[in-house]
């Protein structure tokens, strides 16, 4: 892999033919299902899901990024197809939990053991290898975000009991993600940073058993969640440098919109950092040289080999116009580092 290679967190945005794009940027990401945002029958659904997410690959690869992910083209919100899944959740009678803003939502009800059932996501690798020769990289909600978007009714209301068996059915996934012919496996974790209490008092311990004797590339995503939804960013994170006990090969932190201190990196040795370059709460599109900077920012903290350059969370809610012009902004941003360092 060449120095900085380039990635996406995972999500790209969904044509309007799919999807109705207005009533997904209306509401919180869904937690429980929600196909009334789907503008395609059923019957037709998955070929036109399959449409999309060659759309998604083909709009990466034109940018020039390394990394391609299938869009989370076949998902409502990057959580809830895999957690509505699993057996032990009641999708037909949803709970309510509150979501990161403090409000209430429909959530999952967890009324029995969390088990899965069968994989979730392989097929969605099988297509991805199918239809590019870079590297591939797919996502999974982590045991400690699928715990916080649920109601407990089972485990005596425990979360953290819950939380192991969420572990169980990721590691799972993650061993046959790989199977299929992943390069790269993501857990996505934004509630460490929402709850940093529960995140290390037990998060953590999920985590890594969702990791256990996993052998492959795996990252970890963590942020301040969608800027369409939270505008607010604080300045640093309530929870990072724990991840360096995480047995995650790779983490993945924001860092545009926020304007994050890259000191904080250095907490982090021996990790390979995706650093989120691309700012999603501005729909003007950075300049190479502003990616540069960004990039330029974390490189006294972290060794430049040691960094996978990323947008800073999904891009599902922005245009598509726009989402292409960051990506092959931050391509461009990456090629004039790695310039720069070739000719040290």
């Amino acid at each position: 892999m060449k120095l900085l290679p380039t990635t996406i967190v995972g999500s790209y945005p969904q044509p309007e033919w799919l999807i109705d794009r207005a009533r997904l940027a209306g509401r919180f990401p869904p937690r429980v299902r929600a196909r009334e945002l789907w503008r395609i029958a059923p019957e037709l659904l998955q070929e036109a899901q399959d449409d999309a997410t060659i759309l998604a690959i083909k709009a990466q690869e034109d940018a020039g990024i390394d990394i391609i992910t299938d869009g989370e083209m076949r998902r409502e919100s990057y959580s809830n197809r895999f957690a509505t899944a699993l057996d032990g959740v009641d999708i037909d009678n949803p709970g309510s939990a509150l979501d990161r803003s403090g409000h209430p939502n429909p959530v999952p009800r967890v009324t029995g053991k969390i088990r899965r059932r069968h994989a979730v996501e392989v097929d969605d690798v099988i297509f991805l290898r199918r239809h590019t020769k870079r590297q591939i990289k797919i996502s999974v909600p982590g045991p400690f975000t699928m715990a916080q978007q649920a109601q407990i009714d089972y485990y005596g209301g425990s979360r953290e009991l819950a939380a192991m068996d969420y572990a169980i059915a990721v590691n799972a996934e993650i061993r046959d993600l790989f199977s299929a012919g992943a390069d790269v496996v993501q857990i996505d974790e934004p509630y460490m940073q929402a709850r940093p209490d529960e995140a290390r008092a037990w998060g953590q311990r999920a985590l890594n058993q969702a990791l256990e004797g996993v052998d492959g590339v795996t990252a970890v995503h963590i942020c301040f969640g969608y800027a369409a939804i939270i505008h607010t960013r604080p300045s640093g994170y309530s929870f990072l440098p724990e991840l360096q006990d995480c047995t995650c090969s790779q983490i993945s932190i924001e860092t545009a919109q926020s304007n994050l201190d890259c000191s904080v990196l250095t907490a982090l040795s021996g990790k390979t950092i995706m650093l989120g370059v691309i700012d999603l709460s501005d729909m003007q599109v950075e300049t190479p040289a502003t990616v540069a900077a960004r990039i330029r920012r974390a490189l006294p903290f972290v060794k430049a080999e040691n960094v996978v350059v990323c947008t800073d969370c999904g891009m599902k809610y922005l245009p598509r116009d726009v989402a292409a012009a960051k990506m092959l902004a931050m391509v461009e941003g990456a090629h004039i580092v790695r310039r720069e360092l070739a000719g040290q």
